[in-house]
């Protein structure tokens, strides 16, 4: 009995630690030499085991082990290996793997992520986005450009192109700004606060476009003519990708460019003639420099021994003979510029292939590549301004409006919802950030930029849905006091582009995710396509053994991490190191059943898009839990964070948790499920999500003029003018902080008949009177409820007024 106890310590030992093989090999020689010399030799039990050593010490012999075993394996692997077509396998290769890489590991490595930078903004950058930007904002009404001109009016368009705008991701020698990535989302959400339709314009030129495809794969002489006036605004800019038959599929493109002889200037060249019809292009009606994607075609070898090239991206000023821009799309909620592209028999010359002909072909991978940063950028950015703005108006909203004599913001059904919007406003904010800033020390992770993308505006849409149903009619009827109803209404347009969150979820995050992020599959499948059949069994042997070395320790960990947490690292000490231990003990458990899944399921989950998708659930909710622990660490205050960090950290487990539970459920193999089950959850699922006791403490918080508000909010525009929605919420609960005792007891004096009076002014009046107030207070007290009435009113129209709307 001692010794069968001390072998499961043994083997425990040696795989929760992930010992190499032949260190694991040598401690079970050891363990059975004593057990041998102090037990019973001649029992059959011995020499059983003596031959199972016999096998274990075969497996380090790699002749042996890749003859017998790994032939075999990798046989049958080519079988169970999914299709990966050279448009797929680019967007696998796409950018790098940082954080999300640690969490398949099972084990993950805290130092990769708490060595990040702290989100500080240079002083350049803040000085911008206290002067300019501020500035832009005051110039815009939003009223004005989405019900009634549909457009910006041109002095924004000029202090936009003067002030440099359109520069933040051009560097300095070709005139750009140059800004960091966070300095670019603080620009972005501060904009998005004002107006979508504003910050719509500024985000297209700074995100996947002509400027940083020219950056990355421009030739000099590109570069040097059209970058700097890409920054000064002399080009505005736009990207052809999607059209009517290739949306998300953009790689089903029709559109095509034949490579041919042509007049050009008066001059015949080899050049391109393209055909294409493009939709849903920002600035395409305004734009001077449009990018377009087509697959390009060489049938009569005048460029070279290649005939279909792929997919190409080239530079077309606008005027090219052929080319059609100009008509509109209205987009839903925010009316800016989108229209389509269309072109017939075009004829360009080669050198509009950005990068020259060297690049032809190489479109997708540009693209995919480029996008692996910037997806992580501008629609996040849009999220958490939307979230922040959200947050700004609904708490106080709930403060100033009353029913049943009592603010609205006193009852559990609207604190809930706010805390809600509270907590979730935190996960965007310090989510985006952090990945900010590791996109500013050089990583380009496509994972998770899906990851970020897709639950932003998943999250920023929730948030929205719930302040609409705060404010009720008030965000019902439109009009310029209506701050809701353009954000709420243009909340799609965030959700589907720059991939679709549907095909997000269900193929990119995890089905990119197994493949880029795990730690051996993409070495495997890399020796599977070894042409060397000696050095392809080699290397997958060497990589199939560590792979499974993996999985047994990633089940180990599970299981004894799900049991206790004594074993399980946490980087920290504290109050917050359960919620790295959890991580610890979600990443194992996720690792496993990743691996379980590919191995039950092979090619087939590709295809499985409900698993993949729920398993992606789990990737994302470990990144946004790792990354708001890592936003608390550097910036968080007790007082002020420690609260909305345990809601955020409890929801987004507790999801992780039950997301894992929902594949074992669904899986297509009951016996397996089971095994697995007992693996991840030895004693039950104990992680629960935050209790309605701490939802309804955030919706608190948010609802007076607390730290934690000012903190959520910070980064929106504030500046207190007549149109500032968001500095008028700021001053009804610095009002109502300062006269809500007395305002309290002149309602409750009424209540019991000590005073009277027509209007709350005669109310006011009596109360002073009384001595239920003292005469200072009088003023304030006036200054609320008007400010409130304000705040709570809506518009209406004449019929006159009505027609002169869009």
């Amino acid at each position: 009995m001692i010794f069968f106890i001390a072998t499961i310590v043994l083997f425990i030992w040696v795989t929760y630690t992930a010992m190499e093989l032949r260190k694991a090999t040598l401690s079970a020689g050891a363990l059975l030499v004593v057990y041998t010399l102090i037990g019973d030799p001649s029992t059959i039990y011995i020499s059983i085991l003596w031959i199972l050593f016999g096998l274990l010490v075969s497996l380090n012999i790699p002749e042996i082990r890749r003859n017998y075993i790994t032939k075999r394996v990798l046989d049958i692997y080519k079988n169970l290996l999914p299709k990966i077509s050279q448009t797929e396998q680019e967007a696998i290769d796409a950018g790098n793997v940082w954080w999300d890489a640690e969490l398949f590991t099972g084990n993950p490595n805290w130092e990769v992520l708490r060595s990040n930078p702290k989100a500080e903004l240079p002083a350049e950058e803040q000085a911008f986005l206290d002067g300019p930007v501020n500035e832009l904002c005051e110039m815009v009404d939003e009223w004005k450009v989405s019900h009634k001109d549909y457009d910006l009016p041109q002095d924004v368009y000029d202090f936009v192109k003067e002030k440099g705008f359109f520069s933040f991701i051009i560097p300095k020698e070709y005139g750009g700004l140059e800004f960091s990535p966070l300095g670019l989302i603080y620009v972005m959400a501060k904009i998005g606060s004002r107006s979508g339709t504003l910050a719509s314009m500024v985000g297209v030129p700074n995100s996947l476009g002509p400027a940083e495809l020219l950056m990355h794969y421009g030739t000099d002489e590109q570069k040097k003519e059209l970058l700097p006036k890409l920054a000064s605004g002399e080009h505005v800019p736009c990207f052809a990708l999607t059209g009517p038959y290739a949306g998300s599929d953009a790689t089903s493109m029709p559109d095509t460019g034949i490579v041919c002889k042509g007049e050009f200037e008066g001059e015949e060249i080899i050049g391109i003639k393209l055909n294409f019809s493009k939709r849903y292009i920002t600035l395409a009606p305004i734009a001077t420099l449009i990018g377009l994607a087509f697959k390009m075609y060489d049938p009569d070898h005048l460029i070279g021994d290649t005939e279909n090239y792929g997919i190409t991206c080239a530079l077309l000023p606008k005027g090219t003979k052929g080319l059609e821009t100009g008509r509109r799309h209205i987009p839903i909620g925010s009316p800016f510029m989108n229209g389509t592209i269309t072109g017939e028999d075009v004829f360009i010359p080669l050198d509009y292939i950005i990068g020259g002909v060297d690049q032809a072909g190489e479109g997708w991978k540009m693209l995919t590549d480029c996008l692996s940063a910037g997806r992580a950028i501008v629609l996040p950015s849009g999220a958490m301004s939307g979230a922040k703005s959200a947050v700004a108006v609904t708490g106080p909203y709930a403060r100033a409006r009353e029913q049943f004599g009592m603010p609205i913001a006193e009852f559990e059904g609207i604190l809930e919802p706010l805390g809600r919007m509270a907590g979730k406003s935190y996960i965007i904010s310090s989510s985006v950030s952090t990945t900010a800033m590791a996109i500013g020390a050089g990583e380009k992770p496509s994972v998770i930029s899906a990851i970020l993308k897709y639950h932003s505006t998943e999250l920023a849409r929730k948030i929205g849905r719930d302040a609409m149903d705060i404010h009720g009619g008030k965000a019902v009827m439109i009009g310029p006091k209506n701050y809701m109803a353009g954000g709420y209404e243009s909340t799609p347009v965030g959700i589907t582009v720059e991939g679709a969150n549907i095909m997000t979820r269900s193929l990119i995050i995890f089905g990119q995710g197994a493949f880029r992020c795990h730690p051996y599959v993409l070495k495997e499948i890399e020796a599977v396509n070894l042409e060397d059949k000696n050095e392809s069994l080699e290397q997958f042997d060497l990589h199939l053994f560590g792979h499974i070395g993996h999985s047994i320790s990633c089940a180990v960990r599970a299981f004894v991490r799900g049991i206790t947490d004594k074993f399980t690292p946490s980087p920290i000490e504290g109050e917050t190191s359960i919620y790295y231990k959890q991580i610890n003990m979600l990443s194992a458990g996720f690792a496993f059943l990743t691996d379980i899944s590919m191995l039950v399921m092979g090619g087939e989950l590709k295809r499985k898009e409900t698993i993949s998708a729920r398993l992606g659930d789990v990737l994302s909710s470990l990144y946004l839990a790792s990354t708001t622990l890592k936003h608390y660490e550097d910036t968080g205050e007790r007082e002020i964070d420690l609260a909305l960090l345990e809601w955020t950290q409890k929801t987004l487990l507790f999801e992780a948790q039950e997301k894992l539970g929902q594949t074992l459920d669904n899986f297509p193999n009951k016996a397996i499920a089971r095994f697995v089950r007992f693996i991840i959850f030895p004693i039950g699922k104990n992680l629960k999500a935050p209790s309605i006791r701490e939802t309804l403490k955030l919706g608190k918080l948010v609802s007076r003029n607390t730290k934690t508000r000012e903190k959520l909010i910070h980064g929106i525009y504030q500046a207190d003018e007549p149109t500032n929605h968001f500095a008028q919420m700021n001053k009804l609960l610095e009002l109502y902080e300062s006269s809500y005792k007395d305002r309290a007891s002149v309602l409750r004096a009424k209540k019991k008949g000590l005073i009277n009076g027509s209007s709350f002014e005669d109310l006011l009046s009596n109360a002073a009177n009384e001595g239920i107030i003292t005469e200072d207070k009088i003023d304030e007290l006036k200054a609320y409820n008007e400010l409130a009435d304000d705040i709570i009113n809506v518009d209406d129209f004449s019929q006159e007024e009505v027609d002169q709307l869009r």
